[in-house]
């Protein structure tokens, strides 16, 4: 009793946390239009259902915008804070342009947060609600949207989750395309993405693949075992933000950011 009195108390406590941070300006539009998209996200494999972006975005953008429409949508958005990148916008950026690139989404460094859940049903039908709301800690991972050429992503996690069949405690991390074979692509288990356009400064956009790269590596040289709170991949990207002059470390180690994504915050190494 006391365990499911304790677990209560923590749900609730995360419920309120995830209703209440990053809403933007209109937070019931946002969370109506959340639980539409979690509706609406069908289990891997399956494919998302034709009439989903209408009712999801439909209202706002109609049924067939154009790239430029979906690029002002966005930039609007981005121009406010944190924004969503959720699955069906994603499945309809691919099914009507081929890729996630400029046309749709503004050039620059966006650092994306998701929360984590099982992509495979019937879990994922039970708990990507769950994870969404209830649990309130974020995985964040570097997006870049270079002017030209498709989006990529600097993911960090356990190597065995990467894919590695050695070492597979140890953190590592990847680059790679922005497409549903990345990591950390919208997806049935993490259908909603929270965006934050960190800089859209040109210099620091050509720089950011080299930069990264190096980052990976050094990651792989260290074989740092993964842990759960500190050293994590939040931890990775935090670092890789601050190192590139992109936050600042007391924005980095702020209280909200610490709860929202643990290890983001931390000691970066020397």
């Amino acid at each position: 009793m006391a365990a499911a009195a304790v677990i209560a108390v923590f749900a609730a406590v995360n419920l309120a946390l995830s209703l209440l941070t990053f809403r933007g300006d209109d937070p019931v539009a946002r969370t109506r239009q959340e639980l539409a998209v979690l509706r609406y996200s069908p289990a891997e494999g399956r494919r998302v259902d034709d009439r989903a972006f209408a009712a999801v975005h439909g209202q706002r953008l109609g049924p067939r915008p154009s790239s430029a429409a979906i690029l002002a949508h966005h930039a609007a958005a981005a121009a406010d804070g944190v924004f969503l990148l959720d699955h069906v916008m994603a499945d309809h950026i691919l099914r009507r342009f081929g890729r996630i690139d400029a046309r749709t989404l503004p050039a620059g460094v966006y650092v994306g947060a998701h929360a984590l859940g099982p992509d495979t049903a019937p879990l994922v039908a039970v708990t990507k609600y769950a994870a969404h709301y209830l649990l309130f800690p974020r995985h964040a991972y570097i997006l870049i949207v270079p002017p030209r050429g498709p989006a990529f992503t600097f993911s960090a996690s356990q190597n065995g989750k990467l894919g590695a069949l050695v070492d597979r405690d140890h953190l590592a991390a990847v680059i790679a395309l922005y497409d549903p074979r990345a990591y950390d692509f919208p997806s049935s288990g993490q259908a909603l993405h929270e965006l934050r356009l960190v800089t859209d400064d040109p210099e620091h956009i050509a720089r950011a693949y080299a930069r990264l790269d190096r980052a990976r590596q050094r990651l792989a040289d260290e074989a740092v075992t993964y842990g759960l709170l500190t050293r994590n991949s939040n931890t990775v990207v935090g670092c890789i933000l601050e190192a590139g002059g992109l936050i600042e470390k007391s924005q980095r180690q702020s209280t909200i950011v610490a709860l929202r994504a643990p290890g983001f915050g931390s000691r970066c190494p020397t």
